[in-house]
């Protein structure tokens, strides 16, 4: 008897959706990869001999390879999703597992076409993993999506940090050591897991243990923030041997694995009975009538938008939640008595479901795409050339600034999702106003990079890097509030074209042309003032070192222009707001959140 209930717990354990997604965490730990590019970008314009232009045409490849996830959406669909993740991992490894044989010599040297093409389809492989976590865990927490993807989305921007801990352990004179770990960490992850992450069925209730497990997940989350971050600093600031460091990174190891202890405790120490009772109630039957009346409901508030006069927002709110209650009952029997105005909508209001071409010329989404391009393009920018912004102000440890922007990034999305949930749920306020915020946050940041001031990496990367992260929680939640959910995956693809396409403009021709620009005058600078040997004897063979720029002068403009484009996202996003106040008043207003809840 024994023996049986052992196995019948095992198999409870092994079918828990806590254990699906505590492994999905663990995925998108490794599902991040993109944002170690800052650290790796050095070693290969070294080894390489790249100038700054060509490595942010490698940056922006990378952030294209990051946001293309169209194929891994698709190829999910019709592979089960164990399969998804292999492929997915073998473009991972094949992709930089190619680019550390060239940059070592293992391999012959390859022209940047052909290592654009490795550095997009390795960085395309962490697309695989993202959607795998993302649909197995929506699934599994139907009811739950806020916080199951918020953060999942907070680790795969935490993923950074993580993996710089474990190469600091792994650390060796060889840099390009950390390409390595790129390649391989992340294969190894994904065949230790394929076979649990999936959806496993039979759970579509919100269980009295959810609340409590979500919070010890988030308590989990913001303590694992806290130590990489007191951890990186101590790193930073004194020379640590060999066995702290790896005290650190073994500590962090059992932070990570702390989660465990959810599906291990509902599957071991509570009664299994209670459990499949819960998961077995019939709630599909009581869902349907409140599915028809929210879409009526949605039907009418379109309606009403259209029919009710503007005078009516001037009025005194109870006068002006009397009138529009009113014009409400009005509208309820025009359509129940089958009115000709209810019936010849041509198309879906705000706040209902959109197709993507539907979404297309509506102008709130190219706001919220625009919006997007300018604040969430500038922050890739300085993620990416991350590595060369703290080697011109004089820093040798590019990989703390890495890492700490990467933990910034993650309690920014973190942050970002839960202020703009009190935003919209106790205010009935337009989420987007939390992007403005952001966007403001961030032209501060970039304002602090072009000064160069003492400290300005350390600031400069907790501003970006929050401001950056809070974009990944807001934007996603205001487009499906705006636009609706059946078609949220397309709506989100193609929003995430933005990042790519800032980056090309930003790093790929502002950032790196002008950085180009002002090393060619310092090296033309040094000849003038140093007509040594040395440099002599370099004219003479042809010695041509990669171009290095070195000041606060090396990224000045950039910056600047960076802050007057987040301030204009800033102005696209409260014109956003200001468009969508009814919207969000009908949606989370009191009379209206009363209904629906």
């Amino acid at each position: 008897m024994d023996g049986w209930r052992w196995r019948e717990r095992l198999g409870s354990f092994f079918s828990n959706r806590w254990l699906v997604f505590v492994a999905a965490m663990w995925l998108q730990t490794f599902a991040g990869i993109g944002y170690l590019f800052g650290s790796i970008s050095p070693v290969i314009k070294s080894s390489l001999g790249y100038n700054q232009r060509q490595v942010a045409r490698l940056g922006v490849v990378k952030d294209l390879g990051d946001s293309v996830g169209f194929l891994a959406g698709s190829l999910c669909e019709v592979l089960p999703l164990w399969a998804a993740l292999l492929l997915g991992a073998l473009q991972n490894f094949v992709g930089y597992g190619w680019v550390w044989l060239v940059v070592t010599g293992r391999a012959p040297t390859l022209p940047l076409w052909a290592m654009c093409i490795l550095i997009f389809l390795g960085t395309n492989g962490e697309t695989y993993f993202n959607t795998v976590a993302l649909v197995s865990c929506v699934q599994n927490f139907p009811k739950s999506r806020g916080p199951v993807v918020g953060i999942l989305k907070g680790f795969a921007g935490l993923s950074g940090a993580i993996l710089t801990q474990i190469y600091a352990m792994i650390h060796s004179p060889d840099h390009a050591s950390l390409i390595f770990m790129v390649a391989v960490g992340p294969a190894m992850v994904v065949i230790a897991l394929m076979f649990i992450v999936r959806p496993v069925g039979g759970h579509r209730q919100v269980r009295p243990t959810d609340g409590r497990s979500f919070s010890f997940i988030y308590s989990v989350c913001l303590l694992l923030a806290a130590y990489l971050m007191g951890v990186m600093l101590v790193e930073d600031l004194v020379d640590l041997n060999r066995t702290v460091i790896t005290t650190f990174t073994v500590i962090l190891f059992i932070l990570i694995l702390i989660p465990i202890a959810i599906p291990v405790s509902l599957s071991f120490c509570l009664e299994p009975r209670a459990l499949e009772e819960q998961t077995l109630l019939p709630e599909p039957q009581k869902q349907e009538p409140d599915t028809l009346q929210q879409d009526s409901s949605e039907l009418i508030l379109s309606e009403l938008e259209d029919e009710k006069p503007k005078e009516v927002d001037l009025l005194p709110a109870s006068e002006r939640k009397k009138r529009i209650a009113q014009l409400q009952v009005k509208l309820f029997q025009a359509a129940a008595e089958g009115a000709v105005r209810v019936k010849r909508r041509r198309g879906p209001r705000r706040g209902e479901d959109f197709t993507l071409t539907q979404a297309l010329i509506k102008a709130d989404f190219w706001l919220i795409f625009f919006s997007l391009l300018l604040g969430s393009g500038s922050g890739l920018t300085v993620i990416d050339n991350l590595g060369q912004m703290s080697q011109s102000l004089g820093s040798d440890n590019t990989h703390i600034f890495v890492s700490m922007i990467s933990i910034w990034n993650f309690l920014g999305r973190i942050g970002g999702g839960y202020f703009s949930e009190i935003i919209v749920r106790e205010h009935a306020y337009p989420r987007p106003i939390a992007m403005a915020v952001a966007q403001l946050i961030m032209a501060a940041g970039h304002f602090f990079f072009a000064m160069g001031w003492p400290g300005a990496m350390h600031v400069g990367t907790l501003l970006i890097g929050l401001g950056y992260g809070a974009h990944w929680a807001i934007v996603p939640a205001a487009a499906s509030e705006l636009f609706g959910l059946k078609k949220f995956g397309a709506l989100y693809n193609f929003l995430t074209l933005a990042n790519p396409a800032g980056s090309l403009v930003f790093s790929g021709v502002i950032a790196s042309s002008i950085y180009d620009h002002e090393a060619e005058k310092q090296a033309h600078q040094h000849h003038h003032q140093q007509q040594n040997w040395g440099s002599i004897f370099s004219v003479m063979f042809g010695v041509d070192e990669p171009l290095k720029c070195e000041g606060a002068i090396c990224f000045f403009l950039t910056s600047i222009i960076m802050s007057g484009l987040c301030i204009i996202a800033f102005i696209l996003s409260l014109i956003l707001v200001y468009r969508t106040k009814i919207v969000y008043a009908n949606l989370y207003g009191k009379t209206s959140s009363a209904r629906l809840i």
